[in-house]
């Protein structure tokens, strides 16, 4: 398969990706095109995916810090200004090489400048594959509260090109793999199995296929998360505080998305457990797998009241209660589940054991 079809667009892989992007260029003669890269992607993307390019396109580069630290409206005023300085009108293309960071800012930059302009994603990194390439979500944080700002609104097309995460560095690889997880456990157990014995990157990439089949067949179910499209959030809530909480603290190093997720999924594995009796073989096979693969991190009393602060941001909140996503068993996930506050206590005990 070269192609899935989402909603409004198509995602391309491999070699089916640049053909269809040459294709599209020819066909839509944009009045100028930008493309939006880090300074990782600049060095290691950019020179592979401009020689891939056919016809004789006039390109402007626009050149942002990496990190979810520069996820901000600081950066997309940047970006805006530059649009405007090099002549961008509603008939510009933004071309978005990189990770889940810049794909979701771009996209957005690209929804609001002029009220919308074209945008294609084409990620870089095994997140942003897998999480970023389906379902139309862009947005911002505000402060270190993750996504807080953003619309959702799709890409022209996504483009998958495997080769690039050759890239990556370990641990942004396994961040990504976190996602492909989830995955399994909200959708399919034998997928979750099938993913437990990838042990490196190349069998990680006979799987990103599936995972965004996965992701790709809820969000056409419901794409604007009102129903059941809340389950691709199984970890997340916590996950997303532990992640804000780490991002903000000075005293504390930096989790990646992955990462951060992985915790969330434990905790809530627990969770499951005790309020939707999860089986005791499961949880202790979630926390297992995560744990082999993710360092274990040290939390505080005073860590676990802050994050758990955070928790009343998440955008998935509605009403004034923290909404969570949970399993019955693993591929059975039940959505807007409350839970009793005394238990987060126990699920980061549980976490620590």
């Amino acid at each position: 398969m070269d192609s899935i079809i989402s909603d409004s667009y198509a995602v391309h892989f491999n070699e089916q990706a640049f053909s269809a992007l040459n294709t599209h260029l020819a066909e839509k003669k944009y009045s100028t095109i930008f493309i939006m890269v880090d300074e990782n992607t600049h060095e290691h993307c950019l020179p592979n995916f401009m020689a891939e390019l056919n016809g004789d396109y006039a390109f402007e580069i626009i050149e942002i810090e990496s990190g979810e630290i520069n996820k901000n409206i600081e950066t997309c005023v940047g970006v805006w200004e530059a649009l405007s300085e090099l002549g961008a009108d509603r008939k510009s293309l933004l071309i978005n090489l990189g990770g889940g960071v810049l794909t979701d800012m771009g996209g957005f930059i690209a929804s609001t400048f002029k009220r919308g302009i074209d945008f294609i994603n084409v990620p870089t990194t095994l997140l942003s594959m897998v999480d970023a390439s389906v379902g139309g979500k862009t947005g911002i944080d505000l402060g270190a509260l993750k996504n807080q700002i953003g619309v959702i609104n799709q890409p022209v097309m996504v483009l998958v090109v495997p080769d690039f995460l050759d890239t990556l560095e370990d641990r942004q690889v396994k961040s990504g793999f976190a996602e492909m997880l989830k995955h399994g456990l909200i959708q399919d157990k034998d997928y979750w199995h099938s993913l437990k014995g990838a042990k490196n990157l190349e069998d990680m990439k006979n799987h990103i296929l599936t995972s965004i089949q996965i992701k790709n067949e809820v969000v056409l179910q419901d794409p604007t998360e009102q129903h059941i499209r809340k389950i691709l959030n199984y970890g997340h809530t916590l996950g997303h505080a532990i992640e804000s909480y780490f991002l903000e603290n000075e005293s504390k190093e930096m989790l990646l998305h992955g990462e951060a997720i992985a915790i969330g999924m434990i905790l809530e594995g627990y969770l499951s457990q005790k309020l939707l009796d999860l089986p005791q073989e499961a949880m202790e096979d979630i926390k297992k797998t995560f744990l082999d693969r993710y360092d274990k991190v040290e939390f505080s009393d005073t860590d676990i009241d802050n994050i758990l602060n955070l928790m009343k941001y998440d955008k998935k909140n509605s009403h004034g209660k923290i909404n969570f996503v949970l399993l019955k068993s693993i591929g059975e996930p039940k959505f807007d589940v409350e839970i009793p506050v005394t238990l987060f206590t126990e699920a980061f005990a549980y976490y620590k054991l």
